[in-house]
């Protein structure tokens, strides 16, 4: 059975930094991606980034130049490092990863970004 453990959301200041680890266990074969989705209150599910098994890595226009994904393949763990956190950065955030045949969602943990 396939888990994905999230870790890292919390509450933070304005221009203030956080870093979200998501690790995957159990039996999971042909990774195609890694990535982070999240979900504010009242929206859609949207794409924040993600990341292929070669490096390759896809940004949402709004964190663009903020946030960093990186995988570590051997573990099989995907990490979001979000700097300068806005208030609309606020959201449940959701780790997916993506096979060949099927994908798989954490449990989602959120984030808040407050003064």
């Amino acid at each position: 059975q396939v888990q994905l453990v999230e870790s890292g959301g919390g509450l933070v200041q304005p221009g203030g930094s956080l870093r979200l680890s998501c690790a995957a266990s159990g039996s999971i074969f042909s990774i195609l991606f890694m990535g982070w989705y999240r979900q504010a209150p009242g929206k859609q599910r949207e794409l924040v980034a993600a990341i292929s098994t070669g490096g390759r890595t896809n940004y949402a226009d709004s964190v663009k130049g903020r946030f960093t994904i990186s995988r570590d393949n051997a573990k099989n763990t995907v990490y979001l490092q979000m700097n300068s956190l806005k208030p609309e950065d606020t959201a449940v955030y959701y780790c997916n990863v993506r096979t060949t045949t099927t994908e798989y969602w954490g449990q989602g943990t959120q984030v808040t970004v407050s003064s």
